[in-house]
């Protein structure tokens, strides 16, 4: 009964930290750095089901943060030949992020966690009502 809990407050746990990752994400897509090994690399959280323990009939009961990844996305280059951090070619290199593609996560990930609140209070509000049947 209480179940639904668990699982509303695992998926807000879970958004919480995509939208942390996003925040991050978005904060340094304008870091510049002499070396392209250096560079930001942009990072996503990757979700799997959270299981229920083995004597239980029932099966998925939430979402939990398996890892947080690094994107694999080659890092920008700008020639500028007169910025202090330019390499010895004149290079400059700047994280690969995707601002558009960013704002987008973080809408989805605010929506999703406003809508687990939502859940949250609409089970608790039922549960109540349920209580006060008896009364």
């Amino acid at each position: 009964m209480f179940n639904i809990f668990d699982v509303s407050g695992s998926a807000m746990n879970a958004q919480s930290i995509r939208l942390n990752t996003v925040a991050s994400n978005l904060a340094n897509a304008d870091t510049i750095s002499s070396s392209p090994d250096t560079v930001y690399q942009a990072k996503h959280p990757i979700f799997s089901e959270l299981l229920q323990k083995e004597g239980s009939k029932q099966g998925a009961s939430g979402v939990q943060v398996k890892e947080i990844i690094e994107s694999k996305a080659p890092p920008l280059i700008r020639y500028e030949p007169n910025h202090p951090l330019a390499d010895e070619k004149g290079n400059i290199y700047s994280p690969n992020i995707n601002m558009v593609e960013e704002m987008a996560n973080m809408m989805s990930a605010s929506r999703s966690y406003q809508n687990n609140v939502e859940v949250f209070n609409t089970s608790k509000q039922l549960l109540m009502a349920t209580l006060n049947l008896g009364r």
